[in-house]
């Protein structure tokens, strides 16, 4: 394992003596925009090994993706050997199905701290809740990014990470105001979590119960998302969805394409830079 070779991977050159807050924006930007969220792995009959050392081969070597569980904890791995302060939380994600937050921690990101001050850096959620810049803890303040704006709210020792939604414009549809429906407020909830060290043993748990379980939407789907310069893609199922941030005022683009089972793999490699070893099941 070799941060050069990380650097590589994520087409990062650039000086980087100091852990200062402006490197690990630059690092989080290349990793998104260059390291799919992707659960295919579950789709092909692979298995997914939560050891740093799989995790490396697979993102770095075979140029692969990876949820949470594993392009966060490569992150972790790249920021303490450039000498970071950094350490694991555990999240509750935002279930909107359910109204509520997962009963059980599902997702893992990572508190950075720079001069005193704590950042929260997350490369693993994919889509369009995803930060494109480290967000400074802080309850209250709103923090405008190219997806968007995101905000914290602090509750006696909880955190709660939301962001501003933005309309969405679909070409064709007559229905353009909102994904959702009119009714439905403003503010996206994404997760909650506590300020609680973990380590990435504490997650063990989940990574195998997130491979076995039906209920979760990771086994539901196959997904791989990427950001762009612009926006993101994301590709579930057969559905390639193309969205540009601020396309217009307070508004993203959004293109939606169903593609068959040939381009879906031609779509990988083209898009996503991703050349699958097993047959995927879309």
């Amino acid at each position: 394992m070799n941060i050069q070779e990380y650097f590589r991977r994520i087409s990062f050159n650039q000086p980087h003596k100091d852990a200062d807050l402006q490197t690990l924006t630059a690092i989080l930007e290349h990793h998104i925009q260059t390291i799919p969220f992707e659960n295919l792995s579950m789709h092909c009959g692979e298995a997914i090994e939560l050891d740093l050392q799989s995790t490396y081969d697979k993102i770095v070597r075979k140029k692969r993706g990876g949820w949470c569980l594993e392009t966060n904890h490569l992150l972790f791995w790249a920021l303490q050997e450039l000498g970071y302060d950094v350490c694991m939380l555990g999240a509750n994600s935002y279930e909107p199905a359910e109204k509520g937050y997962a009963a059980e921690i599902n997702h893992i990101l990572l508190k950075v701290v720079i001069k005193g001050d704590p950042y929260i850096v997350d490369a693993g959620f994919g889509g369009s809740y995803q930060m494109w810049q480290p967000l400074l803890l802080i309850s209250g303040k709103d923090q405008p990014q190219g997806p968007g704006i995101f905000r914290f709210m602090e509750d006696n020792g909880t955190w709660y990470l939301e962001k501003v939604k933005r309309k969405h414009y679909i070409p064709g549809h007559s229905h353009n105001a909102s994904p959702d429906s009119p009714e439905m407020e403003d503010i996206r909830k994404i997760h909650r979590f506590t300020l609680e060290p973990r380590h990435i043993d504490d997650f063990k748990e989940l990574n195998a119960y997130l491979q076995v379980s039906p209920d979760n939407i990771l086994q539901k789907k196959s997904i791989c998302s990427l950001q762009t310069t612009s926006g993101v893609l994301a590709l579930v199922g057969w559905t390639l969805t193309e969205m540009k941030y601020n396309y217009t005022e307070d508004m993203d683009l959004v293109n939606i394409t169903t593609l068959t089972d040939e381009e879906v793999e031609k779509t990988l490699k083209e898009k996503f830079n991703i050349v699958l070893e097993n047959k995927l099941v879309p």
